[in-house]
């Protein structure tokens, strides 16, 4: 394809995902061959030609001993392709020709090293595109239009024709995996649960069914066993299929008094407020070492910390096991609308045309620093040539601290935020993430990706201090705040997903708005503490013009104020 088609930045993603899953590879491009094997070649015609037959011969090398060879490059000869591929041919290898199309337009509006405008001014000659032909490929294995299509449905594109020719195992690409009771087989597995010993779960637990039924751990069968939680605490991954990113552990804890009651049992019911909920079946049990978990988890013991201090309290055994889920959980609390399932989140990108899907995972109100990020994220992704970026706004909606603002004040203020046009409601999505809150800082914020990656998502915008809190004891913080977007840009296994890194706001006291915060103005700047908002709420009083939508603030007073009469 054409310079500025997207041939490296798909090559590489490709790379990415067969590493991630034990396939092994590797990519050639103009920056590891240019300067080394064909650092002697220039740019005639026949010099273009010996290029891509050098290249046509190393990747048989790759090949031959197993490696599945990725080359990018412009390539705008039909004869050197087809010789290239008769260089595999005769080896009894497979070759894939992919036509990565990009309309020049598109090429040259992405053209970083401006080498499109160079040649048009005649500074470069014969430029392939400009003034040099490029030969289309007539019959390709395969058309990537990345105007119209994401990195993660070309990828999604290319797996697909690997899997057809059994050189990516069908395994390695799981659609979404739901956890439901077939809705012709509810009525027999509800009638022989009834038969079963049941365990009472707690809301947290349940919480975590919700999280495994609709498909946000996927592949996860059910509660992890043993060999999962090992794989998880101390690798920050599953391997039993690849490698496959999962940083937080999803168990169930029991009571000894109930592990020695079920002892025996090849299944047993989930009950929760006495209704039974789902089956566990094929149990295994292991000691749930408390305190060893913590450490890795959150790096912390300290039972003060709220998610620590419930491990704690939890039971002594933890019990893994396949869940058969009878049906979506609901909590009637006038939010089950807001919660769809990655089945339907992928569902809406697709009626709405998406062709980028951004997510912002919060936890507290959404003031104009927020959105300020939000809106950048969108305009640069139009200029990277995407047509229709969609935002995921996507709350928490599990468990949260006893401080934090409630999910029902929150998605208030969100629809304050949209009413006024702040975001724009045409072009986002509003709908809850399931998941209990761990303050789990650079650990969790894995999990948090992952699981919008799962939905859909191909942008994920991580923020300052992400799932980061105070040390419950000293006060400061917990993780240090730029460390979570770090280890989430090194993550291994996030293969579809691109990491937006989170730039500081802060309030423009000359703009009177919300602006990226620039060192050399910073006395021109206003950093509004959660402490400082919570005081003006409480208070009744106006944040400064421009800090967050009138709409939205109004509902933080309510909150607050309410808290204050209960008090």
């Amino acid at each position: 394809g054409l310079s500025g088609a997207g041939k490296t930045t798909i090559g590489f993603a490709l790379e990415e995902y067969l590493v991630s899953h034990g396939i092994p590879c590797y990519s050639l491009d103009g920056d590891n061959v240019r300067h080394g094997l064909n650092k002697n070649l220039g740019f005639s015609a026949g010099d273009r030609e010996e290029n891509i037959r050098r290249i046509a011969e190393v990747a048989r090398l790759f090949a031959d001993a197993g490696l599945v060879c990725i080359t990018s490059f412009i390539s705008p000869f039909a004869k050197d392709r087809q010789n290239a591929r008769k260089i595999h041919e005769a080896a009894g290898l497979p070759f894939f020709e992919i036509f990565v199309d990009a309309p020049l337009n598109i090429c040259e509006s992405r053209d970083v090293k401006g080498l499109y405008k160079k040649a048009r001014a005649g500074e470069i000659k014969g430029f392939t595109g400009i003034d040099s032909e490029y030969e289309k490929p007539e019959s390709p294995e395969l058309v990537l239009k990345t105007n119209v299509s994401s990195v993660s449905e070309c990828i999604q594109q290319l797996v697909e024709l690997l899997q057809t020719q059994n050189i990516v195992p069908q395994a390695s690409l799981k659609d979404v995996l739901e956890l439901f009771v077939p809705e012709n087989k509810l009525d027999f597995v509800r009638a022989e649960a009834d038969m079963l010993p049941s365990v009472e779960i707690t809301k947290l637990d349940l919480q975590w069914v919700q999280v495994l039924s609709e498909g946000w751990a996927t592949p996860l069968t059910g509660f992890m066993r043993e060999a999962e939680y090992l794989q998880v605490i101390h690798f920050g991954t599953l391997l039993n299929d690849g490698i496959i990113n999962l940083s937080i552990p999803i168990v169930l804890p029991i009571s000894t008094e109930d592990k020695q009651r079920l002892e025996g049992c090849s299944e047993f019911a989930l009950s929760y407020q006495g209704r039974r909920v789902a089956v566990l079946r094929s149990p295994e049990y292991f000691e749930h070492r408390k305190e060893e978990r913590c450490a890795r988890v959150w790096g912390t013991t300290c039972a003060k910390h709220p998610h620590v201090k419930m491990v704690m309290e939890s039971g002594d055994w933890l019990v893994g096991g396949d869940l058969l889920v009878f049906e979506r959980i609901q909590w009637h609390d006038g939010l089950d609308q807001y919660r769809l399932t990655p089945r339907s989140l992928k569902q809406k990108f697709r009626e709405m045309n998406a062709d980028a899907v951004f997510a912002f995972q919060l936890r507290n109100p959404v003031h104009n620093g927020h959105a300020l990020l939000m809106q950048d994220t969108r305009r640069r992704l139009l200029e990277r040539g995407y047509k229709n970026p969609v935002l995921l706004l996507h709350p928490l909606g599990g468990w949260t601290k006893d401080d934090d603002v409630p999910l029902e004040w929150r998605m208030k203020q969100h629809a304050a935020v949209l009413q006024e046009h702040v975001l724009d409601p045409k072009s986002t999505i509003v709908a809850i993430f399931p998941s209990p809150m761990l303050y789990a800082g650079p650990t969790e914020v894995q999990w948090h990706c992952r699981a919008r990656m799962i939905a859909g998502a191909n942008f994920y915008i991580v923020g300052r201090d992400p799932a980061g809190m105070p040390h419950p004891e000293t006060k400061k913080d917990l993780y240090e705040p730029t460390q979570g977007g770090k280890v989430l840009s090194m993550a291994p296994g996030l293969t579809s997903v691109e990491i937006i890194p989170f730039r500081v706001a802060a309030y423009n006291k000359v703009k009177k708005a919300m602006d990226f915060y620039d060192p050399k103005r910073h006395n021109e700047f206003d950093f509004i503490s959660g402490t400082r908002m919570r005081k003006l709420a409480r208070e009744g009083e106006d944040p400064p013009d421009g800090f967050m939508a009138p709409k939205a603030w109004k509902v933080l007073t309510e909150y607050y104020q309410s808290l204050e009469k209960k008090n």
